[in-house]
């Protein structure tokens, strides 16, 4: 199973995300899920640095736990932060939708950071 987990500051704004485990919704180059959270999260991140032109700090292990890391720099200006909150809210659209059709293999937690 694929595990989400949303940061959120009490604003509400979307300050990191972390995706760790493999979906085994199907066989290797066949997992729906795997592939279809994968297509979603590395075109957010891409996005953000194309479009909101930032470096975002970035880890991530796809050999061992299928493991992806994402966070936001808090020095960045506010166009900037709307870019990437559009981008990052798509995000959590696209990861909901999958797991209403794939909870067996997708599970997201949202939490607010105090």
């Amino acid at each position: 199973m694929i595990k989400g987990t949303i940061r959120r500051e009490e604003d509400g704004r979307i300050v990191s995300f972390e995706m760790r485990g493999h979906a085994n919704a199907g066989p290797y180059g066949s997992d729906i899920v795997c592939a279809g959270v994968s297509a979603l999260t590395f075109s957010t991140v891409n996005g953000i640095e194309a479009l909101a032109g930032i470096i975002p700090i970035v880890e991530i292990d796809v050999a061992d736990e299928g493991y992806l890391y994402f966070e936001t720099e808090e020095d960045i200006t506010q166009e900037q932060s709307n870019i990437a909150q559009i981008l990052l809210e798509n995000l959590v659209l696209g990861l909901q939708g999958i797991q209403e059709e794939h909870s067996d293999y997708l599970n997201l937690e949202t939490v607010t950071k105090k």
